[in-house]
């Protein structure tokens, strides 16, 4: 820590020395009508430096380096202006400039240029696959914008989430193929961060935020747009990535900190061919973190090229990719396959399991690899109507081990009853060179129309998604069994070396290892579209539908008595919503009825075919974007209905009946803020009651233990100096706060993870020219847990210090 603290003050005394070298630009931009231009860009053409104009439209560019330029004023949707400009050493340049927009005008560019309430994002073009206003959708969204990753030192995608309210992760990523990342929750349902750019962008290990611009979670169910693969009923996770731009320019970046945590980053943009505008961007990351128990690492190396090429005034070609490739040895998880009601505790703080201890040793270890290619076609067919065509393949590949725990009963050994379980029950589910590819193709056009005097704005989607997953597991849950509360002699038999042996021993065993081969081919054809209709300047309507066409491959021998038949299903989603705005464009009521499915195969007792699961979501609300957006928010209720569950039939137990069902309904409240310059507040709490209906008697009318906690909370606060010597010195306070979670959930059995307050800061120093900064993790050194029907511990108090330079 007393490194954290003299590097900024080396850092400020070099800046001193450097700033009596350079020139500082300054001036006003102001609209055709007089007006100030607020939050507008200003940069040196080809060079990664500028800034953005104040209220009063008044910009500042420091430690500029003596030379000719051009000076670039650009916002969106209005004509860029330039000036050729020459900076003397320890000169102070006046520049003014005037654009060609009034006032009026530009207040709608505003939308996306204001910077001051840097946590709020107002506008999307992958929420509704339109670029369409946030107060003038119907649908509940949350962005986490770049501005807010790189305040908090934001280095994954589960770091990010945090900021999302009613959004609790839930279980650590398992690097498996044909898995996914890390599993959350969002509006009692499981979701995880399978979308990238709009499309398939599946990652199976911790995904790293080398290459995030912002994220995006929109909430509930949202297959008429996304398709039932990649989202769930409570919303789905979608990843926008750093694109190229013009210039030269980059960022390299050295992090270090607690449990062996090292990082080293690179985001690197130049130009392939200037005259025929094709770009390049790189970024690239190397991560390793041990755990804070006293085994368990991850070690990662990833990479993402892109390209963007602008063939001409109406073709716009870009290309990209992910590639991570690591290995590392599993975090704890810890089962419940005997009843908790046994166990003599019904809480995480009760087990009597050391915090700090894995129980399994260091080198039960896996490989795994992600690969993620895409490309995209933008083509302007007219004034009103353009074409984007996407294709995108993944690839996934794991070999190794993955240790698993079970609390035991004393009496299932058949030892004595006692009042609470002494016995860890150790066993292992390894992948043998499983792999699994998703290919996605999507055309989708985009218009603008009208009848009469009414706007439309339409996209209209063919969408082709591929899964092909062949993953081979074996596994035993019987490796041994330990006494956790007393000395073990045993702790590290748990090994690679033991491991081996027995699977080699028992191989043939069924009682003793199992095998599971997962061959999962499936096509799905879909077609969609959405129209958004322009009722009256402040009254829009939405209406979409979907139709799609699954068809399950499953080539394997046997495959329809394994109970994995060959089999094709027809599904439709609807989608409507409603916006009013009693004050235009910072107030608007909403209201949404949203569907997903999920297809079913197999037949009744009857030979009657399932047909598709299906969830319905009604939703209203208000959103506000007020204050010259300075203060930004949405407050909702939901209420989802889930039907057509398959459950067993309570008549014949050999059988199905497709009666089931659940409610999840609740609310959820955002708000950002920019009360003064300098000063933005990120906030958020949701509230989730769920519950079965028509279930199994042990669960009917009970909260779903594979839910999350019924109350949740995030908060962050930061303050970043606007001007003076020491501008860009900022510093983030904050944390989230979640309620006791029931992860099982039965008449005869409850255990609970208990409620948790964790609490995060963060300081830096923002440059034109580097960076410096430092954040904690759990600042009090809480112990709790996460889980949805198992637990795990979490991380305990950590530091990071990191340093990067831009050029």
């Amino acid at each position: 820590m007393t490194k954290f603290i003299l590097t900024p003050l080396l850092l400020l005394f070099v800046l001193n020395v450097f700033g009596q070298s350079t020139g500082t630009i300054k001036g006003r931009i102001s609209t055709s009508d007089g007006q100030p231009a607020a939050y507008v860009s200003v940069g040196l053409k080809n060079k990664n430096q500028g800034n953005t104009s104040n209220e009063a439209g008044f910009y500042t560019i420091k430690s500029v380096k003596p030379g000719q330029y051009t000076l670039k004023v650009s916002a969106v949707g209005a004509k860029s202006v330039e000036k050729e400009i020459k900076v003397q050493a320890a000169e102070e340049l006046n520049v003014d400039f005037i654009i060609v927009q009034s006032s009026s005008e530009l207040k709608e560019i505003n939308i996306r240029s204001n910077v001051r309430n840097k946590f709020a994002t107002k506008k999307s073009e992958y929420v509704s696959k339109m670029p369409l206003n946030n107060l003038e959708n119907p649908q509940v969204y949350t962005t986490v914008s770049k501005e807010l990753i790189s305040d908090q030192l934001v280095f994954s995608v589960d770091d990010a989430t945090r900021n999302v309210p009613g959004l609790q992760k839930m279980w650590e990523a398992t690097s498996r193929g044909g898995d996914g990342g890390a599993y959350y929750s969002s509006r009692g349902f499981i979701v995880q961060s399978k979308l990238r750019n709009g499309i398939a962008g599946n990652v199976t290990s911790r995904i790293d935020a080398a290459n995030l611009e912002r994220l995006e979670v929109i909430k509930g169910p949202s297959a008429t747009l996304f398709g039932n693969s990649l989202t769930s009923y409570g919303g789905l996770i979608n990843r926008v990535t750093k694109k190229p731009y013009e210039g030269t320019g980059g960022e390299v970046s050295y992090s270090r900190g607690s449990y062996d945590f090292e990082r080293v980053a690179i985001d690197f943009n130049a130009p392939i061919a200037k005259e025929n505008q094709i770009y390049m961007r790189v970024n690239a990351a190397y991560n390793y973190e041990g755990s804070f128990q006293d085994s368990g690492f991850d070690k990662n190396f990833f990479i993402a090229p892109s390209l963007s090429y602008k063939v001409n005034d109406r073709l716009d070609l870009s290309f990209d990719a992910e590639i991570s490739n690591g290995r590392n040895a599993a975090r704890q998880v810890v089962f419940f396959y005997f009843p908790a009601s046994q166990l003599g505790f019904d809480r995480a703080d009760q087990t009597g399991l050391d915090y700090k201890k894995s129980y399994a040793n260091n080198d039960l270890q896996q490989t795994y690899t992600n690969s993620n290619i895409f490309a995209q076609a933008n083509y302007k067919i007219s004034s009103k109507w353009t074409s984007q065509t996407s294709f995108t393949r993944t690839y996934s590949y794991s070999n190794g081990r993955n240790p698993y725990f079970f609390l035991v009963p004393d009496a299932v050994l058949g030892l004595p009853a006692s009042a609470k379980a002494n016995y860890l029950s150790r066993g292992d589910q390894s992948t043998d060179n499983g792999k699994a590819t998703v290919t996605e193709v999507q055309q989708n056009f985009n218009g603008e129309f009208n009848i009469g005097r009414l706007k439309n704005r339409i996209v209209v989607g063919l969408d082709y998604l591929r899964s092909n997953s062949n993953v081979l597991f074996y596994s035993t849950d019987k490796f041994d069994v330990v006494k956790f509360r007393t000395a073990m002699p045993n702790y590290y038999n748990f090994n690679e070396a033991n491991l081996s042996a027995y699977y080699k021993l028992n191989r043939g065993n069924k009682d003793s290892v199992s095998n599971y081969l997962s061959n999962a081919i499936s096509n799905t054809y879909s077609a969609y579209v959405s129209d958004v209709l322009n009722v009256t300047d402040r009254l829009t309507a939405l209406a979409a539908l979907r139709v799609d066409r699954f068809e399950n491959i499953n080539n394997i021998p046997g495959a329809a008595a394994s109970g994995n038949p060959p089999y094709k299903q027809t599904a439709f989603s609807p989608k409507f919503g409603l916006v009013y705005q009693p004050v235009k464009d910072q107030v608007s009521v909403f209201g949404n009825y949203q569907n997903s499915f999920t297809n079913q195969r197999g037949t009744d007792i009857n030979g009657n075919t399932f047909k598709p699961e299906q969830a319905n979501q009604l939703e209203g609300g208000v959103k506000l974007d007020a204050f010259k957006g300075k203060l930004s928010g949405t407050v909702s209720y939901y209420y989802i209905k889930v039907k057509d569950v398959l459950r067993t039939n309570p008549v014949n137990p050999n059988f199905q009946i497709q009666d089931g069902g659940k409610i999840s309904k609740g609310i959820e409240f955002e708000l950002t803020a920019n009360p003064f310059e300098g000063f933005n507040i990120l906030t958020g709490f949701g509230y989730n009651e769920n519950y079965f209906v028509n279930a199994d008697a042990s669960v009917e009318g009970r909260r779903d233990g594979a839910s999350m906690s019924p109350y949740s909370a995030n908060v962050w606060l930061s303050y970043k100096l606007p001007q003076g010597n020491l501008k860009g010195l900022g510093i983030g306070f904050g944390g989230n706060y979640a309620s006791d979670n029931k992860i099982v959930n039965t008449t005869t059995s409850v255990f609970t993870l208990p409620s948790y307050t964790v609490l995060n800061a963060s300081i830096f120093y923002d440059h034109p020219k580097f960076r410096i900064g430092a954040k904690v993790d759990n600042l009090t050194n809480k112990e709790y847990w996460i889980g949805y029907t198992t637990m795990n511990a979490q991380k305990l108090r950590s530091f990071v210090g990191s340093i990067s330079y831009k050029f």
